[in-house]
């Protein structure tokens, strides 16, 4: 039994995924059939988490180092300056521990542009936007136009005489008090969290 968690340890820092049952019996030397019956003897006795079906087996070693975690899209870019239309493209897939950035529903997008600059988002900067929330005055949002066109800005709320959503933006230098004044907004998530190289 602690040659297969040594194995699965091994196994989890070199992929960074944990192996089925026919590779730990391949690298402990033991039959398949063995390999499964100890998992699910180990799991009895709580030294793995094993569910008998996935080849998700989690050890004392991966729980502290691999802390429950969400598979995020990275979905392309996003401009923080006048809106354009941006074609939603899965990048790749990014793991947001749970720990850090709590449950939702996420996606995430790379800034381009330099009118957010005074909120903390420059250009090149990894965006993580939740969907799956409402929208308050001053949120940062995605903002879909009835142009069909994105943009990531703040959201000044509804100008109730001309019937117009407020889009606004932060940067005080370049673009001191501008807005954008759009009659169809659809919002597309709120921006939670800023993943930026130092």
């Amino acid at each position: 039994m602690a040659n297969i968690i040594s194995f699965v340890d091994e196994y989890f820092c070199d992929r960074h995924t944990t192996p089925s049952a026919g590779e730990i019996a391949q690298g402990v030397g033991i039959p398949r059939a063995t390999a499964y019956r100890y998992l699910v003897e180990m799991d009895n006795r709580g030294m793995i988490e094993y569910d008998g079906k996935s080849r998700t087996i989690t050890t004392p070693m991966i729980r502290k180092f691999a802390p429950a975690s969400a598979p995020c899209p990275l979905v392309g870019s996003i401009p923080c300056g006048a809106a354009q239309t941006e074609e939603e493209n899965v990048r790749e897939y990014i793991s947001l521990p749970v720990s850090l950035f709590g449950k939702g529903k996420f996606y995430i997008l790379e800034a381009s542009g330099d009118s957010m600059v005074d909120v903390g988002i420059d250009d090149g900067d990894l965006v993580v936007i939740r969907m799956d929330c409402t929208a308050e005055v001053g949120d940062i949002v995605v903002a879909l136009t009835e142009d069909n066109e994105s943009t990531l800005k703040v959201f000044g709320g509804v100008d109730e005489k001309a019937e117009r959503a407020v889009l606004e933006y932060r940067n005080q230098e370049k673009y001191p008090d501008q807005k954008i004044f759009v009659r169809q907004l659809v919002i597309q998530g709120i921006a939670k969290h800023v993943i930026k190289a130092l």
